[in-house]
């Protein structure tokens, strides 16, 4: 470990860091602007554009409504659901239910509300990542258009074992998750969970939850390292967000490069870090696809070019494709999606289906 009693150098990375990650928080205000009583708006809910996850969701949204030429407008909980379901149901009385929303919703139980107020209000709603095992498409046809989520279990436990692989399959790794009761932090840990039992000379020296978040994950591996020393030789971390904040704490320890990371999302900072050999993969369900996808397949319904009702299961409920990054294709990855914009096939609304969610 490099020499903790550096104390200001410490200091100084940590505002450092923390500085970058302030300077990209965005909160987008209940918008006030009027809406053509012709054309339906298209709506986004995401948690926050400070996650550069949703920031590119937001990009992949924006996109789909400028290539059909209509009013979109996004919506941030900043991790309040209450919040979130509010801005919502405000929006749907705003434009008298002639809306299309595309909704991640902050946590798993907030699906429920989200569905019952467009359904009520004649409003097409696709939901991704959260939503109870007891609520179902079909019971809010033809509204609740479809829910798609991404096989958590698979992501978390195929980055395990890239992760237990690039440390020689021996010795002592960290785990940082995201909130309890989300259903992608919960199935990514359960994936984790998979694949140290199948890797016994693995341990897991700890699991905390970081809440999705790179600056609570940078002070949790900071305090990680302090405590367990050079018994870390790996970093396993449920979104890239967290992943970066422990590769920011690993850099002050002067350990970046040497304690491999892996995380989920393919954000733009975790696919430079698989590029340098800091991180060893990441997991993209493509947020850009995720954010004009889901507005797609809620306006085609709303205009009747297909009736949800009539859909097969795996339209309704499924599981969208992942892809893998790591040092074999990251840079084609990088050349086709983060120096250019994706080329996305915005009418191939089941193009990426791989199957029906597990019940």
């Amino acid at each position: 470990m490099a020499d903790r009693s550096n104390a200001r150098f410490g200091a100084m990375n940590r505002r450092s860091f923390l500085g970058t990650v302030a300077a990209g928080v965005g909160v987008a205000a209940l918008p006030k602007m009027s809406f053509a009583a012709d054309k339906p708006t298209l709506v986004t809910s995401i948690r926050s554009l400070s996650n550069p996850y949703h920031a590119v969701w937001k990009s992949g949204a924006e996109a789909f409504a400028k290539s059909v030429g209509i009013d979109h407008v996004t919506l941030v909980s900043e991790g309040n659901s209450e919040k979130g379901i509010a801005d919502i149901k405000a929006m749907l009385a705003k434009t008298g239910g002639n809306m299309v929303l595309n909704s991640d919703p902050n946590d798993t139980p907030d699906a429920r509300p989200i569905v019952e107020a467009c359904a009520k209000a004649g409003a097409y709603v696709v939901t991704q990542w959260n939503k109870p095992k007891d609520l179902h498409p079909q019971d809010f046809n033809p509204y609740y258009v479809c829910h798609i989520e991404f096989d958590g279990v698979a992501s978390g436990k195929q980055i395990a074992e890239i992760l237990f692989k690039s440390i020689g399959g021996s010795g002592g790794i960290i785990a940082l998750g995201g909130q309890i009761s989300n259903t992608a932090a919960i199935e990514r840990k359960k994936g984790l969970e998979e694949a140290l039992a199948a890797n016994p000379d693995i341990k897991l020296l700890d699991f905390q939850v970081a809440n999705w978040k790179s600056s609570e994950a940078y002070d949790l591996t900071a305090n990680l390292l302090t405590r367990f020393g050079d018994q870390v030789k790996g970093v396993w971390a449920a979104n890239d967000d967290m992943g970066t904040g422990a590769l920011e704490a690993l850099r002050a320890e002067g350990l970046a490069g040497k304690v491999p990371v892996v995380g989920v999302d393919g954000i733009k900072a975790a696919v430079d870090a698989v590029r340098n050999g800091e991180f060893a993969a990441t997991v993209t369900s493509d947020p850009f696809w995720q954010g004009g996808m889901g507005l797609s397949i809620a306006l085609q319904a709303l205009q009747k070019k297909f009736d949800p009702a009539t859909q097969p299961p795996d339209h309704r409920e499924f599981y969208g494709k992942a892809v893998l990054i790591d040092k074999d294709n990251v840079q084609a990855y990088y050349k086709n999606n983060i120096e250019s914009q994706p080329v996305v096939d915005w009418n191939d609304i089941w193009g990426r289906v791989t199957g029906p969610i597990r019940t």
